[in-house]
């Protein structure tokens, strides 16, 4: 066990799978049902390694405070065991791979804190299915190897560290992997392309436009380019242009001089000021009013501002990250996006891609959500069925991440309005998350000309033409509200229609009174 974890120490692996060997070997010398590696950030832990436990683990974040296990191992420095008649609950009560949905047998826990440099880290916990597998001597062996773990974790940061040091001198590629993503939950290929991109172009100084469909999160990651950057010290000011009133976009981005139009009774600095030094994210660019883009483009070639209502310009110095769910190409093509700001805006893009081409990450998300509800609503345990998970799998998700949130949250609801048993392991199961409901329809079978061997009158009869398009614009509308949390407007954007126009076709359809 020793000799494999120093050579795990002096061999250049990735972060994940560091941590990962160090955990799947701790189970296999301990004999147990499952260890978890997980990093204290503020009150909470986060797995960043697990062997033994459901599939959405990870993407779990443990409130401390919720969890007394988890908090008496943080108190000490030593070997922390419990009885296995501890009243305490256990923070992964039905997250047991061989016990799923269960409450955990009569079974031996015992963890540890780890430090690294003096400050507390995170913990590392081993549950045993077997009364007795931590015996004096298991926690001797686990006391006696917190050292080593400790080592593993600490070459880990330092090599992260100098793969930072080596791309802010420009010598080096830097991958994501070995940074703190927060709260960026995913380990799939695609997400891991993404956060390396993030990482090389956040320190650039280039403009980025983030591009990617509604409920990806594109909020999240320019949160990331600006934590990555040099501007981190300064601001971060967030511009929803799609909230901004088309008689005030060009005085909330650009502020205004005292009697600069009725109502304006003081000066009052813009968002560009606001973000002086720092970094501005216009968020939904493509919705800004063709007059107020005029004067963006204006800002990005000279860094200048201009309040409206006064004389003189204002130097300002800010990075703009913009973000929009739209092609901007097609807007352009039609006149409502200039071709020339979206060259400036787009100098980087960046698709972020949609939760259906993530792969596993569905249920590391899950997961995440999962424990946020289980808090919310005083559960001891909340969980997926096994055909849960493989719906949320074959789902498309065309809200992304904001639906697959609104999901588990709907379907958490759900079940405590069956009554549900506080305190036992609360399942959900595929019929709660009400997804079949959501999917398009498949599309209706080609017609097939009568034949010698088919005649006419004996082919399957097909709905009226109108009765079929009706029933798939139905469709298509139900999913954009899904997807938009019931807001017509963006949902008249998404499906690239006018909001007036949307809910006259909403009535005709019988959607709407």
């Amino acid at each position: 066990m020793d000799d494999t974890l120093l050579a795990d120490l002096v061999t250049d692996l990735p972060r994940a799978e560091r941590l990962q060997r160090l955990v799947s070997r701790l189970r296999a010398r301990f004999r147990c049902g499952a260890v978890a590696l997980l990093q204290l950030e503020e009150e909470q832990l986060r797995p960043v390694a697990v062997d033994g436990l459901v599939g959405d683990a990870l993407g779990r974040r443990f409130v401390v405070g919720q969890h007394p296990r988890l908090a008496a191992i943080l108190a000490r420095r030593g070997v922390t065991r419990f009885h296995h008649d501890s009243s305490l609950p256990d923070p992964y009560d039905g997250l047991i791979d061989e016990h799923a949905g269960e409450p955990l047998p009569v079974h031996d826990c015992m963890g540890i804190g780890l430090h690294v440099e003096g400050r507390p880290w995170g913990a590392l916990t081993l549950d045993a299915l077997d009364v007795g597998t931590f015996d004096a001597a298991a926690q001797a062996e686990l006391q006696r190897l917190g050292v080593l773990i400790e080592a593993a974790i600490r070459t880990t940061r330092l090599e992260a560290e100098i793969r930072a040091l080596r791309l802010a001198r420009g010598d080096a590629r830097v991958d994501g992997g070995g940074r703190d993503e927060g709260e960026i939950v995913g380990q799939s290929a695609a997400i891991g392309r993404l956060l390396h991109e993030l990482d090389v172009v956040a320190d650039s100084e280039l403009p980025v436009l983030l591009l990617g469909e509604t409920g990806v999160g594109k909020e999240l990651f320019a949160h990331r380019l600006h934590r990555l950057s040099r501007r981190r010290a300064q601001a971060l000011v967030h511009v929803n242009c799609a909230a901004l009133p088309e008689s005030l976009a060009e005085s909330e981005l650009f502020g205004h001089a005292r009697g600069a139009f009725s109502g304006a009774l003081s000066e009052r600095p813009g968002r560009f000021e606001a973000a002086d030094g720092g970094t501005l994210f216009l968020d939904e660019v493509g919705e800004l009013p063709l007059a107020v883009q005029a004067k963006l483009l204006r800002t990005l070639q000279n860094g200048e501002i201009q309040r409206l209502g006064a004389d003189r310009p204002r130097r300002v110095d800010v990075r703009v990250i913009a973000a929009t769910n739209r092609n901007l190409r097609e807007h352009v093509r039609d006149g409502s996006f200039r071709a020339d700001l979206y060259h400036r805006l787009s100098v980087y893009p960046i698709p972020i891609p949609p939760l259906r081409e993530r792969g596993n990450d569905v249920l590391l998300l899950a997961g995440r959500f999962l424990e946020l509800n289980r808090a919310r609503l005083g559960l001891r345990s909340l969980r997926l069925s096994g055909a849960a998970q493989a719906a949320l799998h074959r789902y498309r998700w065309p809200g992304n991440v904001r639906e697959l949130e609104h999901v588990i949250s709907r379907a958490a609801l759900k079940a405590m309005s069956r009554g549900v048993d506080r305190s036992a392991i609360v399942t959900l199961e595929a019929d709660l998350l009400d997804l079949d409901g959501l999917e398009a329809p498949a599309p209706p079978p080609a017609a097939v000309p009568p034949t010698a061997a088919a005649p006419a009158d004996a082919t399957t009869t097909l709905p009226p033409l109108r009765e079929a398009v009706d029933a798939c614009q139905r469709d298509a509308i139900r999913q954009a509200l899904a997807a938009h949390g019931d807001n017509w407007a963006r949902a008249a954007r998404a499906l690239g229609l006018d909001a007036s126009n949307l809910h006259k076709l909403a009535r005709r359809l019988g959607l709407k009174g």
